[in-house]
């Protein structure tokens, strides 16, 4: 295969305003991760920390390989919505033992670790990850249960995380809970559902009913280690399967038991001799439009990800709008489609295919989106574009290798269907700080509807008042503005989190070393393709 070769002039203005515009966007970024590491806020992590307790962040480094990568998922998942920014849970995937584990951690110094409906949310899509992509889960509990206040908007919903626990030990993959601190009412069934639970001795608490609740209930008079400590459930109940003296030793507990598991990852076609691009990624800032309504060239981007920024273009000279070809990302083989421009009948059709041949091969994909819809108009009607969109969005939806999406930039209707959006399942999500996502454009979709809004009124022979209809417009584009920002969408987990794109390659390659725990197979089977 051959390099691609680059066209970026860093003397431009545009190259020069791009690099300003994200680095800044970037730096945003790494505040609001770098508040997403403070837990419940100074006062409460000095609490804890008198306690003899280790922080929630030690405990995944404690547990992490030395020199493990973390692939830290939704870490600004609630902002905005919920008073600590993560949701008040740490979660990723990272190597325990030489293994890849699906961790996840409660932010105990965030309202006691209890569960928020953004972490709900969260909980929800750690425990997806962990089931498409065969990972064992380590649960580092200490949490007081649900936040009671919003008990109604979690108490159904919140059900399921018992539910996949049990689910994925029926598909042989384990759970193990270290409990360091309260696991109270349904939080008692965090460890109750896993298949190892490891107590820390004077700290681990687990009841469905506190002393308090007890004694209201049934006038029983007991303390808190008497009626759920690690040792009672450790000699008594069973509960228990192992006492850990301390944090350290439970960590180290749990390490032992992964490195006994007998399940091997299947052989990946991973080669160990790839070599990394002939472009910085630093150009990367430079090359990604500030505006997301002017275009770049998506060869830019995939110069600086693949191996060697060597790509194998399929079908070059058609359907140039949806750039598609082979390549290779840490010696793994994937697929790529990234756009270049509206989706046309031609580049629908040609995405379609590129995808059932990814799929005979068995090899992965990688969406690179920055897309603002298909093509409308009478002419393209005619040409059959939904047709051939339909045909792109149901080799997306049938496909079975497993997809990378990477937002670079907009995401705009049934464009993001098309390009593996969130409701199509990909394995892992991920977006630039330049993201936008909606609809439609916030000008055109208010646009639209002043334009409804003033044919209903002539046809209602109602006088057309343009101050009235001008400052409902603004509203509307205010709004849609706020909506489709990156932090809105991050915060209700429409993607996996925001990242810096210079660390792209590296967190396409974590989420494709992931997938591989599960064999890799694609399909022949599609719905029926309108022709």
């Amino acid at each position: 295969m051959e390099p691609l070769r680059t066209a970026v002039d860093h003397q431009s203005d545009a190259y020069r305003a791009n690099y300003e515009s994200m680095s800044a966007a970037v730096e945003r970024l790494r505040g609001e991760l770098k508040r997403s590491t403070e837990g419940g806020g100074e006062k409460y992590v000095q609490r804890h920390l008198e306690r003899g307790k280790l922080l929630p962040r030690e405990r995944v480094e404690l547990l992490l390989d030395e020199g493990s990568y973390f692939l830290e998922i939704a870490p600004l998942a609630g902002i905005g919505i919920d008073e600590t920014p993560g949701a008040r849970v740490i979660g990723g995937v990272g190597l325990v033992s030489g293994r890849e584990c699906m961790i996840s951690a409660n932010e105990a110094t965030a309202k006691g670790g209890s569960t928020s409906e953004a972490g709900l949310w969260k909980n929800a899509r750690l425990a997806d990850i962990a089931l498409e992509n065969h990972l064992p889960a380590i649960l580092l509990v200490e949490s007081a249960g649900a936040d009671l206040p919003v008990q109604s908007k979690i108490f159904v919903p919140g059900g399921r995380g018992f539910r996949e626990i049990t689910r994925r030990s029926k598909h042989r993959l384990p759970t193990i809970s270290v409990v360091f601190g309260s696991s109270t009412a349904g939080g008692a069934y965090l460890p109750g559902m896993s298949d190892y639970v490891i107590m820390v001795k004077n700290q681990a608490q687990v009841f469905l009913a506190g002393p308090p609740l007890v004694k209201m209930a049934t006038g029983e008079i007991s303390n808190e280690e008497e009626l759920g400590g690690a040792e009672m459930h450790s000699r008594v109940s069973g509960l228990s399967d192992y006492l850990a003296e301390d944090e350290v030793d439970g960590i180290r507990i749990a390490r032992e038991i992964v490195e006994h598991f007998n399940r091997p990852k299947p052989a990946t076609p991973q080669r160990a001799d790839f070599d990394e691009p002939l472009y910085d990624a630093d150009e990367l800032l430079g090359i990604a439009s500030a505006d997301v309504r002017v275009p770049f060239d998506v060869r830019e981007v995939i110069a600086r990800i693949v191996d060697g920024s060597r790509f194998s273009e399929f079908k070059p000279e058609y359907g140039p709008t949806l750039f598609t070809g082979f390549a290779r990302v840490h010696g793994f083989p994937v697929g790529i489609l990234g756009n270049n421009g509206v989706l046309m009948s031609e580049s629908s059709a040609k995405g379609a295919q590129f995808i059932e041949l990814c799929n005979q091969q068995d090899i992965p994909l990688i969406f690179l989106q920055n897309i603002t819809g298909f093509m409308v108009g009478r002419t393209y009607e005619e040409q059959g574009i939904i047709r051939n969109g339909a045909k792109l969005i149901n080799a997306v939806s049938n496909s079975t290798v497993p997809a990378i999406t990477i937002m670079i930039g907009g995401s705009y209707g049934a464009g993001n269907y098309a390009m593996c959006g969130r409701a199509y399942e990909p394995r892992f999500l991920f977006t630039w700080p330049n993201h936008r996502i909606a609809v439609m454009g916030a000008q055109q979709l208010a646009g639209v509807m002043d334009i409804i809004k003033r044919e209903s009124l002539i046809k209602s022979n109602l006088p057309v008042d343009e101050e009235k209809l001008g400052a409902a417009r603004a509203v509307l584009e205010s709004q849609i503005q706020r909506e489709s920002d990156c932090y809105f969408a991050t915060a209700r987990l429409w993607d996996d989190g925001i990242i810096d794109p210079r660390d792209t390659r590296t967190v396409i390659a974590i989420s494709l070393s992931a997938a591989y725990n599960r064999p890799v197979e694609g399909t022949m089977e599609f719905g029926v393709f309108r022709h």
